[in-house]
């Protein structure tokens, strides 16, 4: 029996609600082209801008279908501005949006944040020796503790802030099931580019901080289990630049929190831009989807936003689905979408400004909307084939 998934779409605030749109056009001509793809989608008003207009960051019955219903979430980006251009913010202090984009992480447990760093033919990277052959590796970073868990505060005396502490916390049990996710990801990929190695490298900082001895504990006990993977470590500021001089020794990366948070932004760089990254928060039973780039205010309501992101995302919002239903019907739209992406990337005469350097500077720049059309027609053309 041909199951229907049900999907959250979010387009949310800025550029989020450009770049949506474009996913769920290729999502629907996937629809149209692989039998058995059923995708009930439901999308909500949410973030910054619903938040002026109704006093509250999305509806009751957003939160309720997103955390009761939905088998996964497709979100845009969160994060308006008030007219004087100051950002639109909650009672304290955080940006309108906060619930959604980082509240879910931990209401969802979504502990796993997957960020592939992926360079594909026709994409510029700032790295002038390196090509696609070089840059194919996932980053995989703690998503609900470390620095940036919710305990903070500062201490103000006669109207100055003068002290504010964050509390930076390491659980075993939050280092071991992002660790051993992140083995089980290397066992499902073909390796390094460099040498096809299967090897997980633990990216911390355990020659100084208490947390990270503990995270590269976990990390040799779970590496136990997985003997087919090659363990493999480095200390956070060692990686950078290994990841700028020889990205092809990667094939997983796994780090805590507010390292992985850093080294992935370094990740999007190499592989194009954020334009091109995605990402998915995953957890045991739900996962939420989305491109790593901002609201962009200033570009919202240009139609330049490169959709591309959002479309690979959609693609690995597919692919969880799929792997974790045993859907051959998701694996294969996941599939089509990524081979879609890439064929129109290769062309390089779709791309949109950000995209429009180096050898691909003479090119005129399209707009969000006909890069998103472009990636449908060929999903379709591809799904036609067989």
């Amino acid at each position: 029996m041909t199951r229907k998934y049900k999907l959250a779409v979010l387009p949310g605030d800025g550029i989020g609600r450009e770049v949506t749109p474009q996913a769920v056009r290729v999502l629907e001509a996937a629809e149209e082209t692989i039998s058995g793809l059923r995708l009930e989608k439901h999308e909500f008003e949410c973030g910054g801008e619903y938040y002026l207009t109704a006093g509250r960051e999305w509806s009751k019955e957003a939160e309720t279908f997103v955390k009761n219903e939905a088998d996964a979430v497709l979100l845009g980006a969160v994060g308006a501005v008030r007219a004087d251009g100051e950002s639109v913010r909650l009672p304290d202090g955080n940006l309108a949006g906060y619930g959604i984009a980082i509240g879910l992480r931990m209401d969802l447990d979504l502990y796993a944040n997957v960020r592939p760093v992926k360079l594909y033919q026709g994409v510029p990277t700032p790295l002038a020796d390196k090509d696609p052959r070089h840059i194919d590796m996932v980053i995989v970073r703690e998503n609900t503790e470390g620095l940036y868990a919710p305990i903070r505060g500062s201490f103000s005396r006669g109207g100055s802030k003068e002290m504010a502490v964050d509390v930076r916390i390491i659980t075993r049990k939050g280092s071991e099931r992002v660790v051993k996710f992140s083995f089980e990801q290397s066992m499902i990929r073909n390796g390094a580019p460099a040498d096809g190695v299967r090897r997980v490298t633990c990216v911390d900082k355990s020659n100084l901080l208490a947390g990270c001895q503990l995270f590269r504990e976990v990390f040799n006990q779970v590496a136990e289990q997985f003997p087919q993977v090659q363990r493999d470590y480095s200390y956070v500021d060692a990686w950078t630049q290994w990841c700028v001089r020889k990205p092809e020794y990667y094939d997983l990366v796994v780090a805590p929190n507010e390292f992985g948070d850093i080294i992935t932004d370094l990740g999007a760089a190499i592989q194009g831009g954020l334009g091109v990254a995605p990402a998915g928060n995953i957890g045991d039973k739900h996962g939420v989807f989305e491109p790593v780039h901002g609201s962009a205010p200033k570009h919202y309501g240009k139609n330049d936003a490169n959709p591309v992101a959002s479309i690979l995302a959609s693609s690995m919002m597919l692919d969880w689905l799929g792997s974790r239903r045993r859907d051959r019907s998701c694996l294969e739209g996941a599939r089509i979408i990524r081979e879609s992406v890439a064929k129109v990337l290769k062309d390089g005469r779709t791309r949109t400004y950000d995209l429009c350097l180096g050898p691909w500077a003479s090119v005129k720049p399209s707009s969000t909307d006909y890069v998103g059309a472009r990636i449908a027609d060929t999903v379709k053309k591809i799904g036609s084939q067989g």
